[in-house]
């Protein structure tokens, strides 16, 4: 397996950044995201403080971030990160496929925030009929009844596979879209409050209980305190100092999931500091 210099983990404006400033360092760096960058910009209306850009939409400064990607010969990986192990001298990272694994000497994580936290019984039951990777967890749940909250934008999808193997799929579309759910999901238009288990796994809403064999919880960014095993969090953000450094050594941080404010000028900012602390990191340590 090769190891990579550095892995950048988000396609936002931090995660696009530092890529760029690790290129330009000519550091061997891996990008994972959407090869469609972030969600949040693609949705972006008009955008007035981003620096020699004035009025540009999100879709413009998404092209933007491409072209410029694209121009330097940086591509995306568009493999979903579920975890990262600190391994001494080197950091592992499994993929959505439990069978895909990455090496890197030090990693940027720019995953941006979990919108609105983690549901109270969500991190407790996770591995315990909670899962965050359909993917990873179908076979366990073959012919089983699932529930399916869909907060990742391609979480419809997830629920059509889902829907190939299960006994039944319960989905709850919290994005919004429903393009890609087969007849015979059953869609539920309410509001996921807690995940209990007594016996069964229990979705409660505020007037109703759904049960099934297990639950399945599809984000674009995983919490980042289930991320990364010992990484020092602040709420729902990563703690970091103004280099961008964690607690772990080699292990780098930036964008919205450092804290607020969220904006996209503040992110890409941050990722070039991330990087440049990074490519430090690695000439003082001697790590490839």
């Amino acid at each position: 397996m090769s190891r990579y210099d550095v892995a950048v983990i988000g396609t936002g404006p931090g995660g696009i950044s530092a890529a760029i400033t690790l290129n330009n360092r000519n550091k061997n760096t891996i990008l994972f995201g959407r090869k469609n960058l972030s969600e949040k910009i693609e949705k972006g209306h008009t955008i007035r403080n981003y620096p020699g850009l004035p009025d540009i939409t999100g879709p413009g400064l998404m092209k933007a971030f491409s072209d410029h990607l694209n121009a330097m010969g940086i591509e995306i990986n568009e493999d979903r990160i579920q975890m990262i192990y600190d391994m001494g001298d080197y950091f592992s990272i499994l993929g959505e496929d439990s069978s895909n694994m990455y090496e890197a000497s030090a990693v940027i994580i720019a995953t941006g925030v979990v919108t609105g936290g983690t549901l109270p019984g969500e991190e407790e039951f996770l591995g315990k009929g909670v899962s965050s990777c359909a993917t990873c967890d179908a076979a366990l749940f073959k012919g089983k009844d699932v529930i399916v909250l869909g907060y990742a934008g391609d979480a419809a999808a997830e629920c059509a596979f889902l829907a190939e193997t299960s006994g039944s799929v319960t989905y709850f579309p919290m994005n919004g879209k429903l393009a890609d759910v087969p007849e015979g999901v059953n869609v539920v238009n309410e509001k996921p409050l807690e995940i209990l288990k007594d016996g069964r796994m229990t979705v409660k809403t505020g007037e109703n209980k759904y049960e099934a064999d297990g639950v399945f919880v599809l984000r674009d960014a995983v919490p980042p305190g289930r991320l990364v095993p010992g990484l020092e969090v602040d709420g729902a953000h990563i703690a970091v100092d103004r280099s961008m450094k964690t607690n772990i050594p080699g292990l780098f941080a930036c964008g919205d999931i450092t804290g607020t404010p969220y904006q996209y000028v503040k992110s890409a900012g941050e990722g070039n500091v991330a990087a440049l602390s990074a490519a430090a990191f690695l000439d003082s340590t001697g790590r490839k």
